[in-house]
């Protein structure tokens, strides 16, 4: 992490990363180079980059740690749980990321850890859970169901029993809250979603608060293999630049949409946490600059659901998110997620004119549902 500085998130994501020199580039160019001369401090790319480099400067400032990137977000994932002795029991949400969950369930069943479920929304059975625990996997909010984890309460009391807790921040982002300030050992990201911005490169993050633990995961991803391409670090670290404008676009447009369909005939129910009457809105509101760009609505049932988006016209059917695009997608159709309600539609808001995006969801919602 370099010097830290009380700038503000949205001059960091601009200042960070760079390093100046006279007469060179504002941008730090992308690095094509498997070997280097000797003499210097790299030696061989798969040891580092000054791409890769940049962009963990960047990150590691807005997250308030240190960072090392990865090949995707699921790399990052499996670099923190490949960390935990043989026999860990993991902590973990019971509805949070399906790759997360996948890979845990995975390697319980090779026997190399054992898990517990939980909803991370209910702060007395995740303290519950974590009795005799060693690592503590967090998600808030969490992926489909905009759940909100009670991070402070959480992590002080992991703090306190000494689990080793990991929030993964992908849908919040560093603009909307920092775990390590909070408590957390590390912080995940995809960076494919938010970060990067333009549904252009697979890539992932993780940041720690001690260098040593930096050092630790280095050494993992040099060993591993799980490096970035050069090309989706220079991406990342660009997307990264216009970060906060993208999202606080989103975030406007999330807010508005939610409360556009929390009202509409055919919905059943909105999950945003920034609707007065979600659950989760005291909660976020206290330990989050705002409440994101993602929401998920409910309509009658899946058949419903999957007609809704074939009405569609300029929201796109697709099952990534942080785009500049809109896109939905059905999560009860994916393995893995069939616990979720059959009509629950993912929404992941993008830089369209929010006018834009009302009419065709209303559209479509009403083409659907026209006999009903």
């Amino acid at each position: 992490m370099a010097e830290s500085k009380k700038w503000h998130a949205e001059t960091l994501a601009i200042v960070a990363g760079r390093a100046p020199s006279p007469g060179g580039p504002f941008n730090v160019p992308p690095t094509f180079a498997s070997t280097y001369r000797d003499g210097g401090d790299l030696g061989y790319g798969r040891w580092g980059n000054p791409t890769w480099s940049a962009f963990e400067e960047t990150l590691g400032e807005l997250e308030g740690g240190y960072c090392v990137s990865f090949a995707s977000g699921l790399a990052a994932v499996s670099a923190l749980v490949a960390s935990v002795p043989l026999g860990t029991t993991v902590v973990f949400p019971s509805n949070g990321y399906n790759g997360t969950r996948g890979l845990l369930e995975r390697l319980e069943k090779e026997g190399r850890l054992s898990t517990r479920a939980v909803d991370v929304v209910d702060t007395q059975e995740v303290l519950n859970a974590m009795d005799g625990a060693d690592l503590l996997w967090l998600e808030s909010p969490t992926n489909p169901l905009l759940g909100i984890a009670d991070l402070p309460a959480i992590l002080r009391a992991a703090r306190d029993v000494g689990v080793t807790a990991v929030v993964d921040n992908t849908f919040a982002t560093p603009m909307l809250q920092q775990p390590l300030a909070l408590g957390a050992t590390a912080v995940v990201h995809s960076a494919t979603k938010y970060i990067g911005g333009h549904s252009d490169l697979l890539m992932g993050a993780v940041i720690v608060a001690e260098e040593s633990r930096r050092d630790e995961l280095v050494e993992w991803r040099t060993t591993q293999g799980a490096i970035p391409g050069v090309m989706e670090a220079y991406l990342a670290l660009r997307g990264l630049r216009t970060l906060p404008v993208r999202f606080a676009r989103q975030q406007r447009t999330a807010a508005e949409l939610a409360e556009r369909l929390d009202d509409h005939r055919h919905v059943l129910r909105v999950r945003y946490p920034g609707l007065a009457s979600d659950p989760g809105f005291e909660r976020a509101s206290a330990q989050m600059g705002g409440f994101g760009a993602m929401l998920s609505f409910e309509v009658r049932d899946a058949e419903s659901a999957d007609r809704v988006i074939e009405s569609l016209r300029l929201v796109v059917g697709g099952t990534s998110l942080g785009g500049v695009e809109s896109t939905i997608d059905r999560r009860a159709r994916w393995k893995g997620e069939e616990q979720l309600p059959g009509g629950l539609l993912r929404l992941s808001v993008g830089l369209e004119h929010p006018v834009d995006l009302w009419a065709d969801l209303d559209e479509a919602l009403n083409a659907v549902f026209a006999n009903s």
